[in-house]
């Protein structure tokens, strides 16, 4: 636990750095946009090239961590859909709680990991991302349409994802063992020690605690099954799939994030409950400073 909390401590006092910093207006208020585009098309990309074209694709582990990805997702997804039906929930509604539950906080859940594993856990997280971002998103669209089935439509934004596109640009170089011109591995480094930083200082500018206000218990019961149950289903799957130590602790530690920022914007723009997926975004990632470290110590 002590070597928990001195590698979390100073990723979310970058978190609360920037919710202080956009609360005294120490920058201006459209320093915040930009610089979450800044992040996400250049940045953060350049972070997930870097590290996949690294990466180990011969990890004998990676078949079954796939697994164990797609499985726990399918699992939560038959879980919501279930309760979609008991409940009655419209889609509106129903497209925030099911983003409280399957997105993750990509920012958080990288530095966490660079601070345990270093290169290797990041290069690790990079093959897990190639799955996850695509297969949440997918969902987290389909939950927020009004439409019963799957349509194809749904896919183009998805597949013109930056984080997406780095993945399979990272792969394929990987893959093709195509050498990057000289100094562009230093070039992608630095972008890539500058995403992380700024990314969490983004997620702190994005909370809004008055959003907190009058879904308390609807807040309550996803952010336990976020922060508590997603991890320990995916602490029983490490098991039932013999992963090692270091796959399982990544595979636990993603499902064990609070949800990502991003879900807003997505709400927003699919006619979404944007006021219940800002209490869901702010709450739990103020409650994934106590249970991230709870939950790697129990689960590790």
């Amino acid at each position: 636990m002590p070597a928990l909390l001195l590698a979390l401590w100073p990723l979310f006092a970058l978190i609360v750095g920037g919710h202080l910093l956009r609360r005294q207006n120490f920058l201006a208020e459209d320093f915040w946009p930009g610089a979450e585009r800044l992040n996400y098309f250049i940045l953060f990309p350049a972070l997930l090239f870097h590290s996949l074209a690294e990466a180990p694709l011969d990890n004998p582990a990676l078949p079954r961590l796939s697994a164990a990805v797609l499985l726990g997702l399918m699992l939560a997804w038959a879980a919501l859909q279930l309760g979609r039906r008991l409940y009655g929930w419209p889609a509106a509604r129903f497209g925030a709680l099911a983003q409280g539950l399957l997105r993750f906080n990509t920012y958080l859940g990288l530095a966490v990991i660079g601070s345990l594993f270093g290169p290797s856990g990041l290069a690790l997280a990079a093959l897990m991302l190639a799955l996850l971002v695509p297969a949440v998103n997918l969902l987290s669209v389909w939950a927020l349409r009004s439409e019963p089935g799957l349509n194809v439509r749904l896919l183009l934004p998805i597949l013109r994802n930056p984080l997406i596109l780095a993945c399979l640009a990272g792969a394929l170089i990987n893959l093709t063992e195509l050498p990057l011109p000289t100094g562009s591995d230093r070039l992608l480094s630095l972008l890539a020690a500058a995403s992380l930083p700024l990314g969490l200082l983004c997620v702190g500018a994005a909370l809004q605690p008055r959003e907190l206000a009058g879904e308390l218990p609807t807040l309550a019961w996803n952010c336990v099954l976020r922060l508590l149950a997603m991890p320990l289903l995916a602490w029983i799957l490490t098991r039932l799939l013999a992963l090692p130590v270091q796959e399982s602790t990544v595979l636990i530690l993603f499902f064990a994030l609070p949800t990502a920022p991003s879900a807003y914007v997505l709400t927003r723009q699919l006619g979404g409950d944007g006021h219940l997926m800002a209490g869901l975004i702010t709450l739990q990632t103020l409650l994934a400073a106590a249970s991230l470290p709870l939950v790697l110590t129990l689960l590790r």
